[in-house]
């Protein structure tokens, strides 16, 4: 098979043939990438504050703003850790010009969603605050520049703030405190030991969360927050650059510092030839884990050979990963999965990381495997096979950049303009990166790229660390394995890959064509109906958002839910057996080979049809460790038993709810599996496929003719079932008030709530209703993190979710499901919480919202919908909404006016009044008479039983609201954040 993709066909679409025409550049190696950001208005104030200011078209009138400010949690002294993330906080909260969260009311109003839209960021070097803002009604793209001018320079920090701020801030610490974050913190202090960054996680301490003094928080932010420390980035649908410059001169240009800001110090990592080891024992983990880390000096990207280079590294990482999967695939493998990537630590530091996950007592067998296949390539070297296939991977994305160029989203370019900023790294244009790629990839050699196998060795400042649930394995026995695996190495005693062979085609026999028999244009929903001969329906709508971007997916009618409960943990196990086994007529090794454009992707479709995959006793073998080590997992994660209790209650033990144990998974037939999989897959006159994006039908057509409509149909229908006819999910939710404490236990005390009500639909109003209940929940979710959040002060974050699912998809009946209210909390209030909570939705089904609260979730809505609009996968979702809607009845046109007039009705008609009498009808009232409530706890000792019996478990809430009355490698990076507001 053709390495780049459509090269081989005779029809060439003409955006590819841009990039096919694209010219090479001549260049030297020494020659300077340019330091000046492209195609950006790129300078800095007199006061040192640089902006970049870029006009993109994508969304539509949107602007992505961000305040990137060179601070970050190293540079706080032992009295202050956690200072830094907390100023991130209070920047939301408390300003000169604003108070009690008005910002985020304020960018609430105009359709800019907590978290989505707003949010923010503190790591060891930086603090990053990012808006996402409509600009399309006047002045608030000028309001939302001063909300940043305000964090710069105007965070307020008085007593009240600050009291009102610790609660939430505690509770983002309490959710890092699970097993997760205690294995990525002990790596990271592993990792940094010697250095400052070891004892400055951006969460801070708790002690310093609880009782750190305004004056310290005030100290700290005048010390470093300084418009020489700070970048404003805006890019946005605008008209003009300058007069977005202007407004950033307005708000800023007259902030200037009281003293000369002190430069900001240069942390070093230290260096360490003999590797570190850990065995860390997790009682919570998920599994058993192996990670190897070598650290390495930031390099620069200044040079033509320095891009060469970051090229070759990142073709590295595609062949080794791609070595890892198959390894993993592989009969007994060494583990179930393992990757390799880089990324940036901290300012100066870079780590060549590679993790694997493995089965219990599997350490060890995963740590070898893992060093014996760097040490294979730095001796043998990857074969040219291999190279071939990254450097086609890497071609691909660039073309796909690159067609996309004038698609690119404002928040990409944004974060491009950020990193310029924070770390340096030039922005040089996707144009001339594209030509870079086309002119350096064909040269790079096989030495080259194998040659950062170098970076892995034990000897450059490497650290291993292994995780288990139980310990099984030691530091001697991790130091034995490096020795055996550095001794075969130098011994010779390691041999050459052994390649696996390619087939040159994935579909050996072309299929003959079907043929178009009946076509039917949609213009409201812009799509075109295909009728195929062999009954297949495919639906597919053109469109602009992305010149290399094509989604499709498909659909037939008939599941797990027609099962006898007998055959439906058997047959659930279909799709991953078979998936194991090669889906598509090939070993899932042999597909991470091909690249896929839409001819290949077709092909992969027709295979899927006519490929019937039998199990083997290996291939059975590895998924059912798999799936065990899985269940072991979930019994050993608190928030997973706490879940399967919440489904039990909710939904009377249903057996498509119930959680498999491992006593299930021994029942499992896999030829059962195998061949309800295959029977799912034999009928395509079942089938709808709707195919969303740059199409050209000129093009498309006749692939879709020839690898759909060449899918055989069997001379009797298998899976038929008429949608009318279909079962729902078996449940029933309690009809009384039922609140429940799941114990469970914890290394360190964790609590997570999750509140209940049933809801019912009438058929009658059901249209009106599904959009009804999708505000609704936002109403919800904004006024619980109002006032648990905002004026109490005692959770980080609450989400409401709905579930509609479970029902006959006929066109009688009432819709069933829930509505669920989540957060987590101090264990010691999470009673007062929910009730708390209870009593706010009582008081909006008897009282209703607010007019701002209405205003609020229909421009929020209404933002939502338009960001829809421009995207591909939005349109998926809507062609396959038309098809499943109950009121389809074979014009998906009529399916798509009647949902639109649906959401535009309950839009236009939505009040204070009609939102109250909504939540009346949608959910019990009042809200108090039905729900449930289950509570993830710690499991308590007696000590600490006997002590919460003479002890007011409320106390800790009524102190909080009297004293507010008064008053969160890419792989790195991400994960030493303290996360978002």
């Amino acid at each position: 098979m053709d390495l780049l993709p459509g090269e081989s066909s005779q029809i060439l679409s003409k955006t590819k043939l841009r990039f096919r025409s694209l010219k090479l550049v001549n260049y030297n190696e020494d020659d300077i990438l340019a330091a000046t950001p492209y195609a950006v208005d790129y300078g800095r104030l007199s006061n040192g504050l640089t902006y970049y200011v870029r006009a993109n078209s994508k969304p539509k009138m949107r602007a992505a703003l961000a305040l990137a400010v060179k601070v970050g949690s190293v540079l706080e002294e032992e009295e202050e850790r956690g200072v830094a993330h907390i100023v991130e906080h209070l920047a939301f909260s408390a300003t000169k010009k604003y108070s009690n969260h008005d910002i985020v009311k304020f960018l609430e109003s105009i359709g800019a969603e907590f978290g989505a839209c707003q949010n923010a960021m503190t790591s060891a070097d930086e603090t990053v605050y990012e808006l996402f803002v409509p600009i399309d009604k006047p002045d608030i793209l000028s309001q939302s520049i001063s909300v940043l001018a305000e964090f710069s320079s105007e965070v307020r920090v008085s007593v009240d703030d600050l009291e009102k701020e610790r609660g939430a801030v505690l509770e983002e610490y309490r959710g890092s405190r699970n097993a997760n974050g205690r294995m990525q913190d002990a790596h990271w202090v592993l990792m940094m030991e010697g250095s400052k960054y070891a004892e400055r996680l951006p969460i801070g301490l708790e002690k310093v969360i609880r009782a750190v003094s305004p004056e310290i928080v005030k100290r700290f932010y005048n010390k470093w927050y300084h418009m020489q420390n700070m970048a404003l980035i805006i890019v946005g649908d605008f008209p003009d650059t300058q007069s977005v410059v202007e407004m950033i001169k307005t708000h800023f240009e007259d902030k200037k510092p009281e003293l000369d800001p002190p430069p900001i110090p240069q942390f070093t990592v230290p260096s360490h030839e003999e590797p570190r080891f850990s065995s860390f024992v997790e009682s919570e983990a998920a599994g058993s884990a192996v990670m190897i880390s070598c650290k390495v000096p930031v390099g620069e990207l200044k040079t033509v050979k320095d891009y060469r280079n970051l090229l070759a590294e990142s073709m590295f990482f595609h062949a080794l990963n791609q070595r890892f999967f198959k390894l993993s695939r592989k009969n007994d493998p060494p583990y179930f999965s393992c990757s390799t990537a880089a990324d940036v630590l901290v300012r100066a530091t870079k780590a060549y990381i590679m993790t694997s996950s493995c089965k219990q007592n599997g350490t060890t067998v995963a740590l070898e495997s893992m060093l014996t296949e760097v040490a294979r390539v730095r001796v043998h070297g990857f074969s040219e096979r291999e190279i071939s296939v990254a450097r086609a991977l890497l071609m691909s994305e660039i073309e796909s950049a690159y067609l996309e160029r004038d698609q690119m989203q404002s928040s990409n370019l944004r974060d491009e303009y950020i990193q310029h900023f924070l770390r340096n790294e030039p922005v040089v244009g996707i144009e001339y990166e594209a030509q870079l790629h086309k002119t350096i990839l064909p040269h790079i050699s096989v030495s080259e790229v194998s040659q950062y196998s170098e970076n892995f060795r034990t000897t450059c400042s490497c650290v291993i660390k292994t995780i288990e649930p139980r310990a099984t394995v030691t530091v001697d026995d991790l130091k034995t394995v490096v020795l055996r695996v550095n001794t075969l190495e130098e011994d010779g005693g390691i041999s050459p890959w052994d390649e696996e062979s390619i087939p040159e085609e994935i579909v050996s026999i072309e299929p003959n064509p079907g043929h178009v028999v009946q076509q039917v244009e949609y213009s409201s929903i812009g799509a075109t109906e295909l009728i195929l001969s062999n009954g297949m329906r495919v639906c597919y709508k053109c469109t602009d958002f992305f010149d290399d971007q094509v989604l499709f997916t498909g659909f037939s009618y008939g599941g797990l839910s027609e099962l006898q409960d007998s055959d439906y943990f058997s047959c659930s196990m279909g799709p991953t057996i078979a998936g194991e086994i090669g889906v598509f007529g090939h070993r899932p090794t042999v597909l991470t080979d091909m690249l896929a454009d839409l001819e290949t992707a077709l092909q992969l479709v027709y295979q899927l049809f006519v490929t019937k995959p039998e199990p083997g006793e290996e291939d059975v073998k590895i998924v059912m460790q798999m799936a065990e080590e899985s269940v072991r997992a979930q019994e050993r994660d608190p928030y997973t038993v706490f879940a399967n209790r919440v489904r039990e209650i909710n939904y009377g033990n249903s057996y498509f709810f119930r959680p498999i144990k491992i006593n299930d998974l021994r029942k499992v037939d896999p030829f059962t599996a195998c061949e309800y999989f295959n029977n799912c897959f034999k009928d395509p006159s079942t089938f709808t496929v709707a195919i969303v994006g740059n199409i050209d039908p000129s093009i498309a057509c006749p692939l879709i003719l020839q690898y759909l409509g060449g899918i055989p149909r069997p001379p009797t229908p298998i899976m038929n079932f008429k949608r009318d006819e279909l079962k729902g999910l078996p449940f029933t939710f309690p009809s009384t008030v039922i609140r429940e404490v799941v114990r469970s236990p914890m290394v360190q005390a964790q609590c997570s709530v999750q509140l209940c009500f049933p809801v019912e639909l009438k058929n009658e109003n059901m249209m009106e209703d599904i959009h009804l209940t999708g505000l609704m929940s936002k109403l919800l979710e904004t006024k619980i993190l109002q006032v648990l959040r905002f004026k109490h002060g005692q959770i980080y974050s609450a989400g409401v979710s709905v579930f509609l699912g479970g029902n006959k998809p006929s066109k009688v009946g009432n819709i069933r499901g829930d509505i669920s209210v989540n957060f987590s909390c101090d264990p010691e209030i999470s009673s007062t919480l929910v009730n708390l909570a209870l009593d706010e939705i009582l008081h909006l089904q008897e009282e209703g919202p607010s007019d701002d609260d209405v205003a609020a979730i229909l421009e929020i809505e209404q933002r939502a919908h338009e960001n829809g609009l421009q995207e591909n996968y939005y349109w998926l979702e809507r062609v396959l909404r038309c098809y499943q809607s109950r009121i389809y009845s074979g014009d998906i046109d009529a399916s798509f006016k009647i949902q639109d007039e649906g959401r535009k009705g309950v839009r236009n008609r939505l009040t204070p009044l009609t939102a109250q009498s909504a939540l009346r009808r949608i959910i019990p009232f009042p809200c108090k008479k039905q729900y449930t409530v289950v509570i993830l706890m710690p499991q308590s000792s007696r000590f600490t039983k006997l002590k919460s019996f003479i002890t007011s478990k409320d106390s800790k809430i009524l102190v909080g609201i009297a004293g507010s009355v008064v008053l969160a490698l890419s792989l790195w990076r991400y994960s030493r954040r303290a996360t978002k507001s």
